[in-house]
């Protein structure tokens, strides 16, 4: 594996760091409580040609890998993790358009999200289907030249700012994820209309809406590859997320070891920095050794992905390794601060919060280990 950036790649990370760095950190706390959708970022986002990294150039997209797209997320998630968040969800649109969908359907609706021109969304997570994610049961009928959806998805990332949506349904529940189908469903559509924005314990601007489809009716031509196949859409789909989620999680845990280090070195205690006790040294250490793992595991994953070889293990390995790594650097950089890690005076109070989110979307890390498992006795059949 090489991690080696060439000139191009080189120079789009280092104008991220940079818009990263001088626009999105400063008013990172100010986007996170002023619970609206970050719509400034990501039209500077756009205006970048970041939302599309990996789409073809003639969809308006710039034609480069998916290691590059990782490296952008974690710069992202590092100065502003609503920011990053938005950029990881809309892919989640954007990778099935790119993998299922016929040259019309990109032309009208990939083309737009890989421009920036409208932000994507995919919808799975249902009230009984969430781990279980084969037991969908939004219904979709063809009724002569649509399809009509009933049903609700919960939890959707970007829900309601978003205008194109992916979204899994099923035409024949009985038969659980046999029956399971992709559509591509825009904002205005009839009969789909949104429900309730959770208010959760982090990531306030990031909307995770109700969506509720009442004999919503999507033309025949906006069913994603063939029926029956929403199943595998939403499997390659996720297996992607992770890595955009790990990678997320690496940017949130840098974030909070980019605080704790220097602080450790201006805070005295007892006569010195605090950085001078080994109890504090090993923390540091711990912190970045295992920034750094959980780094190379999602990159690992990304260059298989480019090498168009198996990364659904290593995706699930990096989501699980690098969310629990955030959790675990987050409440260690909030114990360093000490009683100043508990206020909102700085922010690693708010990176604990946010990494927990990390633990549980896109499959929980107890799902990983078992995604992992089964591919493990997979491999090994027969040995």
């Amino acid at each position: 594996m090489n991690f080696d950036l060439n000139e191009d790649q080189a120079a789009i990370l280092e104008a991220v760091k940079d818009f990263a760095r001088s626009e999105l950190a400063p008013k990172a706390k100010e986007t996170d409580e002023r619970g609206e959708f970050p719509w400034d970022n990501v039209r500077k986002l756009g205006s970048l040609d970041l939302m599309g990294i990996p789409v073809e150039e003639k969809y308006g997209g710039l034609g480069m890998d998916f290691l590059t797209w990782a490296l952008v997320g974690e710069e992202l998630s590092c100065s502003c993790t609503t920011t990053g968040a938005v950029y990881g969800a809309h892919l989640l649109a954007v990778y099935p358009l790119m993998l299922f969908a016929n040259d019309e359907q990109k032309e009208k609706f990939l083309t737009p999200l890989a421009k920036g021109e409208k932000i994507g969304a995919f919808g799975l997570t249902e009230p009984n289907a969430g781990s279980d994610a084969g037991n969908v049961q939004t219904r979709a009928e063809l009724k002569g030249d649509h399809y009509v959806l009933n049903g609700s998805k919960i939890f959707i990332t970007n829900g309601g700012d978003a205008a194109i949506y992916v979204i899994i349904a099923n035409v024949d529940p009985e038969k659980g994820p046999r029956g399971m189908t992709a559509f591509i469903v825009e904002k205005d559509t009839p009969g789909f209309t949104f429900g309730k924005n959770e208010e959760k314990m982090a990531f306030h601007s990031l909307p995770n809406r109700e969506l509720i489809f009442q004999d919503c009716m999507v033309p025949k031509e906006n069913l994603l590859g063939r029926e029956r196949r929403g199943f595998r859409v939403a499997m390659e789909t996720l297996s992607v997320g992770r890595i955009g989620m790990g990678i997320g999680a690496v940017g949130v845990a840098r974030a909070a070891f980019e605080c704790a280090l220097p602080y450790s070195k201006q805070r005295i205690q007892f006569g010195k920095p605090i950085s001078s006790f080994e109890a504090v040294q090993m923390m540091l250490a711990d912190m970045a050794t295992e920034i750094d793992a959980a780094r190379l595991l999602c990159l690992r994953a990304a260059w298989l992905k480019d090498q168009a070889r198996p990364f659904e293990k290593e995706a699930a390995m990096a989501k699980v390794y690098s969310s629990e790594v955030a959790m675990r650097t987050t409440t260690k950089a909030v114990q360093i601060l000490g009683g100043y890690g508990y206020t909102r005076e700085f922010p690693v109070e708010r990176y604990m919060r946010e990494a927990k989110l990390f633990e549980i979307v896109e499959g929980t890390s107890e799902i990983q280990r078992l995604v992992i498992a089964s591919l493990l006795l997979r491999e090994n059949v027969g040995q």
